[in-house]
């Protein structure tokens, strides 16, 4: 591992933890109840994609809280920015991750593949 991607992977860890703590000490309620799953940054450390755990929320719900986090965006940055003592923070984007979501999908398709499979035997 280069020292440039060590340096990124030590961000991306110091804002999995720094994020949190900032929504939680936000005003509005409903963001709080939002969980960061995982934080990736670009080469540059420049931008970084928040992961958010979806839960069980519809669409119309997911769309209010990317809302909401848009909003406080620049409150969220100011935090992390202060507490790490950066010049700068990376401009952050979040996104509902529904990857474990589409691997269950996966699973199910492959389950009734063999079903199908051992029926045909």
């Amino acid at each position: 591992m280069t020292p440039a991607q060590i340096k990124i992977k030590r961000t991306e860890s110091i804002l999995k933890e720094l994020i949190p703590e900032a929504i939680s000490q936000l005003s509005d309620a409903r963001v709080r109840e939002v969980d960061v799953i995982d934080v990736h940054c670009s080469r540059g450390r420049s931008d970084a994609k928040v992961y958010l755990d979806p839960h069980d929320y519809t669409p119309q719900e997911q769309a209010v809280f990317l809302k909401l986090l848009e909003k406080a965006r620049p409150i969220i940055e100011e935090h992390c920015m202060k507490d790490q003592g950066w010049f700068r923070s990376p401009r952050m984007t979040f996104v509902f991750d529904d990857t474990l979501k589409r691997s269950q999908n996966i699973e199910a398709l492959f389950a009734k593949i063999a079903k199908e499979k051992k029926d045909e035997s």
